[in-house]
């Protein structure tokens, strides 16, 4: 079994659900059973699942072995930004799950990538060969693709270290206060929702940067630069902070949002919504240090054309 050491950098939280929300493999329940079969233990000692972490405890958990999935190729059309010895650069379009899972094992990203090359990073196994990173599934935009182990960990590193830097531009709900700014809110997994992720007092440190490029009347076009990477994270924030993504369903930002808007108003953002189906979130660019020249090299991927719908139907309405 694989063995990961973490140090407990909270407290107060039971360690099954601590467990679950740091590790992304870990359901509730399956931590709950690695620790009750003794593959678990805290400071060198076994405890319960319900053991109430102190913080800055020793963990060591032995994950248990995924059965091997033989992930097929599909010959699934990729938008290739850019290709070298050590890396892929794929512009992600919305509605492609990156790779397989539960209830997804064709026509992911992965699926696509078996296909088109013969050598993709084994950092993460057999389910996500070359995956160095995420977009969400209704996510657009830049991501990279590592061709070999040891580019695919110079470039986690730079991840894990927060020297990556990524552009996105949203469309958000609202005006914002000041042109720019901070957003910070540690983020766990929804306490009630384990779909969703929010801001709760016990999470993960999660720092986003934003700033105004376009205000429209409802709306605005905003630029995020995630400091942190935590799943779901700008559109966690931005809802957090009152300004959920358009047509985000899942935080606030879909159809219910519509309520108390003149008639005139509501058939317009419907009309808007309808052109685009999805959050309104585009990974614009990504900036890393290149595992071979250890150049900085940046890569953007083009503004897809059901987002860019969004904001030319704006800009004519508002001029």
């Amino acid at each position: 079994m694989p063995i990961l050491d973490l140090t407990a950098h909270l407290s107060k939280v039971r360690l099954d659900k601590y467990l679950a929300d740091e590790i992304e493999v870990l359901s509730r329940s399956k931590a709950r059973e690695c620790i009750e079969s003794d593959n678990v233990s805290v400071d060198g000692k076994r405890e319960k699942p319900s053991y109430m972490l102190k913080g800055g405890e020793s963990i060591r958990i032995e994950l248990p072995v995924e059965p091997p999935l033989a992930v097929e190729g599909e010959n699934i059309p990729l938008d290739i930004i850019h290709e070298d010895d050590e890396l892929i650069v794929i512009n992600k379009p919305a509605g492609l799950v990156v790779h397989p899972g539960a209830g997804n094992i064709q026509g992911t990203l992965v699926n696509a990538l078996v296909y088109h090359f013969t050598r993709l990073s084994s950092v993460h196994g057999d389910r996500r060969p070359g995956i160095v990173h995420r977009l969400d599934k209704d996510t657009s935009g830049v991501l990279v693709v590592a061709k070999t182990d040891q580019s695919h960990m110079h470039v986690a590193k730079q991840f894990s270290s927060h020297s990556v830097e990524k552009t996105y531009w949203g469309v958000v709900w609202g005006k914002f206060d000041r042109n720019e700014g901070v957003v910070e809110g540690p983020i766990t997994r929804h306490p009630r929702d384990r779909k969703k992720f929010a801001v709760v007092e016990y999470g993960r440190r999660a720092v986003t940067r934003y700033w105004v490029e376009r205000e429209f009347d409802t709306l605005t076009l905003v630029g995020l630069m995630p400091v942190t990477g935590r799943t779901h994270q700008l559109r966690v924030h931005m809802a957090h902070v009152g300004h959920p993504v358009f047509a985000d369903e899942i935080y606030g930002g879909g159809k219910s949002r519509l309520k108390g808007y003149s008639p005139h108003q509501r058939d317009f953002l419907i009309s808007l919504y309808s052109s685009i189906q999805r959050q309104a979130l585009h990974a614009l660019s990504i900036t890393v240090v290149h595992p071979k020249s250890r150049k900085g090299m940046t890569f953007e991927a083009p503004v897809p054309a059901d987002f860019q719908t969004v904001i030319d139907t704006l800009e004519r309405r508002h001029g």
